[in-house]
């Protein structure tokens, strides 16, 4: 058999299985999320996931930023180091990767075999939890020295949620997934504090008040140290250009490291990701690993992060960015105004039917020359021609294209006339259906 057939039918047993990341928000509310099944099938495959210690991140916004950052240094600093992260954007093996390389095909065609008599085993088991079942296994088979680990959804009942890390991070908190996490900060934050484990130390951005409270109450409870990141961790921005921004870590009032300042520079834009980079930074020292500042510098300046407020062009700028609620799209409109200032934007949107499509588009409105309303190849995307409809309520000209590559060359043929800035954003699935399309149009060139 070749191995991309083999590869494709790996695939095809991994999606045989419930994907609540398909599910609408309605199904999505109903669903049996429980560690059970997930525990049960660990310990069939021998609970690989002891066998190294891991770095856990939950978080509404920045997990996987702040994820991607936690493993370049570890990388940087000597250590074998596992990723898992969701979505992917382009292929499924992205999402278990180990220094910075996906898996291969011929590895996920492997492990899918190694699993299957043991999921066989488990009823009820879930897509993302046999896949976080393969990447445990596979880190342990590797044998990392340490693992990063995003949570998927929530945090509490999430299929990572069975792991007992060094130290537990939660990044920036605000309204998502409120099917099934609750509609208040106090239950979002509630659900995503269910990672922290009695004496784990725990690390958290800057939150809004009624998230850090939870925060806090739950830390006491469990007596793990919090460290949060500006107040324990002071941090300032400094200098940025399109290469990347810089910025000061002070630790006068934290244990976590005996330097005064450190200063480190990312190649990922924007003031959100300074907060990131400066979570990820407090994260690695509270960890208890064996990271130095050179180490942690290191890694930040060399990490890739894809889709995050990524030039992909300069003339005209082409920005893929993976916002997708109105709180990141709101840090994207100050992005914006940081590195472009009141140029204006051809959007190409597509987005989940149960986002906040209204508050999203408000955030960018007075920069928006032309939303381009498209939809992904995905069973949750929400019709263009309701996109188009709630554009044309806040005064904002619109028009639908039912395919994101028409979308793409619609927005590309206007910016070579216009200059305007041409950005994806409000789903990571469009995202990555533009950054596919653009990488085609690049090879038809060569």
């Amino acid at each position: 058999m070749g191995m991309e057939l083999a590869y494709n039918q790996a695939l095809d047993y991994l999606y045989s299985f419930v994907d609540y990341s398909l599910k609408k928000s309605s199904e999505l509310a109903k669903a049996d999320f429980n560690l059970e099944r997930m525990r049960a099938l660990m310990a069939l495959l021998g609970n690989p996931e002891q066998k190294y210690p891991s770095l856990h991140v939950a978080g509404t916004k920045g997990k996987g930023s702040t994820s991607a950052l936690m493993a370049s240094a570890l990388t940087a600093a000597g250590y074998k180091t596992g990723l898992y992260s969701s979505p992917h954007l382009q292929d499924y093996v992205e999402r278990i990767q180990i220094d910075g390389r996906p898996i291969s095909h011929v590895q996920l065609v492997d492990l899918v075999e190694q699993v299957k008599p043991h999921v066989a085993a488990v009823p009820k088991l879930t897509t993302f939890e046999i896949t976080t079942a393969i990447g445990f296994l596979h880190f342990a088979q590797q044998k990392v020295d340490a693992a990063v680990i995003e949570v998927g959804l929530g945090g509490r009942l999430d299929a990572t949620n069975v792991i007992t890390p060094c130290v537990s991070v939660i990044t920036s908190l605000s309204y998502d997934h409120m099917a099934v996490l609750g509609n208040t900060l106090t239950l979002i934050a509630g659900e995503k504090a269910g990672i922290l484990k009695p004496g784990i130390p725990v690390v958290s951005s800057p939150q809004k008040d009624e998230a850090r409270a939870v925060l806090e109450r739950v830390a006491k409870e469990r007596h793990s140290p919090l460290t949060l990141v500006g107040r324990e961790v002071i941090y300032e921005a400094g200098q940025h250009s399109l290469e990347g921004q810089t910025l000061t870590i002070f630790n006068r009032q934290s244990p976590v490291s005996n330097s005064k300042s450190v200063i480190l520079r990312v190649p990922l834009l924007g003031q959100h990701q300074v907060v990131n980079a400066a979570t990820a930074y407090a994260a690695l020292k509270a960890s208890g690993l064996n990271v130095s500042d050179e180490a942690i510098a290191k890694g930040f300046a060399r990490v890739k992060w894809p889709c995050r407020f990524e030039i992909v062009r300069r003339a005209p700028p082409v920005i893929l960015d993976s916002a997708h609620n109105q709180d990141s799209f709101e840090k994207l409109a100050q992005t914006l105004e940081d590195y472009f200032p009141g140029r204006p934007v051809l959007l190409i949107f597509g987005s989940s039917e149960d986002k906040n499509v209204a508050g999203m588009l408000a955030a960018l409105e007075g920069r928006l020359e032309l939303v381009l309303a498209t939809k992904a190849v995905h069973p949750r995307a929400i019709e263009p021609e309701k996109i188009v409809e709630t554009a044309n309520r806040l005064g904002i000209r619109a028009e639908a294209a039912t395919r994101v590559d028409a979308a793409l060359a619609r927005a590309l043929n206007l910016a070579a006339s216009g200059g305007e800035i041409v950005l994806s954003a409000g789903s990571m699935f469009v995202t990555a259906e533009v950054k596919t399309a653009l990488e085609k149009i690049s090879l038809a060139k060569v």
